[in-house]
């Protein structure tokens, strides 16, 4: 459609190309489809004009935004298409005819990785995670420590809400992990029906909260899969038909959630800018995070001061510094945010599962994260850009340019 070669706007808030670039791989080679292909170009087209509206707001001056709105129009007209009915989900892409393909038991748009063709870029994945006391890793690779006492949506987009809630480890004390999940898979298309997935302390099943192990009696229904790792510990869930698979565990008392999921099913919801809280994409609120560092260089003082006055001897099962650090080391042995993580969480809890926990957590890091370079977080990961990950410290040549900024303002 002509709307589709309208010339790229000045960057702007305005998102109507990314609304006419997901219309095109949606319907790509299908520009003149035949009778029997028409619902799947309604389809999408129904999606792009459902795009359109969500950036209205945004794009009321802008030229390609008026001419995709008539263009959809035609388009509608054109392909006899109705206003309402079922708009497409990410990548309704099909393999060209003549392409070979392992057939299997789902259909081809209930397996997401299968929807790209050989030819096209492969898609980016990203990585969240949460365990102890707690500690949240997000998509966006940023690392925090949290109270969130309560319960907190952890992810919710267009297929897939995720749900914790944390409770106090100990009477009266500020530090919470979580003790109950819930999972909720949204209905897709011929693939899987709604189904619901929960977990508490004490009780880790494999299976959904109606019994079944997959996606129900859609034809695509074995795309989602629950899979018993180790009984009561450790379940994994497969959900092909959004290329995303979760991790959860029972490590002592408490969970851990961890989730690889495409960046395109990340950000699929239907208004970014207002949505509400969603940890894993957007953080920990300011109040709800802890001072990681503050707290840590609390802990090593008390370690010291215990070691210099017979006085403050800490009970039996409690942890000093030197014994938390110690026995950290022995299953994370990079001294990494991972590491401090479970040294922070032995100091507050003296529970040596959460040790575990943490250990678990990289475990899961290294089996899900696409990215291997960016598996170790570092310090500064809190207020660099997302993603970036150096250890702390100022580099040389930023002192130098300072003191010769200094010295400029005397003279």
């Amino acid at each position: 459609p002509l709307v589709l070669s309208s010339p790229p706007a000045v960057t702007s808030p305005c998102k109507i190309l990314k609304c006419n670039s997901e219309f095109w791989a949606a319907t790509s080679g299908s520009h003149h489809a035949g009778a029997e292909e028409a619902p799947e170009f309604c389809t999408a087209l129904r999606a792009y004009a459902h795009c359109t509206r969500r950036t209205a707001r945004t794009c009321r001056g802008d030229l390609a935004y008026h001419s995709a709105v008539h263009g959809i129009d035609d388009l509608m007209v054109q392909h006899n298409c109705s206003k309402d009915g079922p708009t497409s989900q990410p990548r309704l892409r099909t393999l060209p005819p003549g392409d070979s393909q392992e057939r299997s038991d789902s259909p081809e748009i209930c397996h997401y990785e299968k929807s790209f063709h050989k030819h096209s870029a492969a898609p980016n994945y990203t990585h969240c995670g949460l365990f102890g006391d707690p500690h949240l890793r997000t998509f966006t690779d940023t690392f925090q420590t949290c109270k969130v006492q309560g319960a907190w949506p952890l992810i919710d987009n267009n297929y897939l809400n995720v749900q914790v809630t944390n409770t106090p480890v100990l009477p009266g004390s500020s530090a919470t992990a979580t003790s109950k999940l819930t999972i909720i898979f949204k209905s897709f298309q011929e693939c899987v029906d709604q189904k619901v997935y929960q977990a508490e302390m004490d009780e880790l099943p494999a299976a959904f909260v109606d019994g079944s192990k997959n996606g129900g009696d859609k034809h695509g229904a074995n795309s989602l899969k629950i899979t018993e790792k180790v009984s009561g510990q450790h379940i994994e869930i497969q959900a092909k038909y959004i290329g995303t698979t979760i991790v959860v565990r029972q490590v002592g008392r408490y969970l851990t959630f961890a989730v690889r999921m495409p960046e395109e099913v990340v950000n699929a919801v239907e208004d970014r800018d207002s949505q509400g809280l969603y940890l894993c994409l957007r953080g920990c609120p300011l109040n709800q995070q802890i001072d990681f560092q503050t707290v840590r260089s609390a802990q090593a003082t008390e370690g010291r001061a215990r070691r210099k006055g017979p006085s403050l001897q800490a009970s039996p099962e409690a942890f000093t510094y030197e014994t938390a650090t110690a026995k950290c080391r022995e299953k994370l042995p990079v001294e990494d945010l991972y590491f401090q993580s479970c040294v922070f969480d032995l100091l507050t809890t003296g529970d040596v599962n959460f040790m575990l926990a943490a250990y678990y957590a990289f475990e899961d890091v290294k089996m899900l994260h696409s990215n291997k370079d960016k598996l170790h977080l570092y310090e500064r990961t809190r207020v660099l850009s997302p993603g970036n990950t150096a250890p702390t410290g100022t580099h040389p040549t930023l002192w130098v340019a300072l003191l010769c900024l200094c010295w400029l303002c005397l003279l």
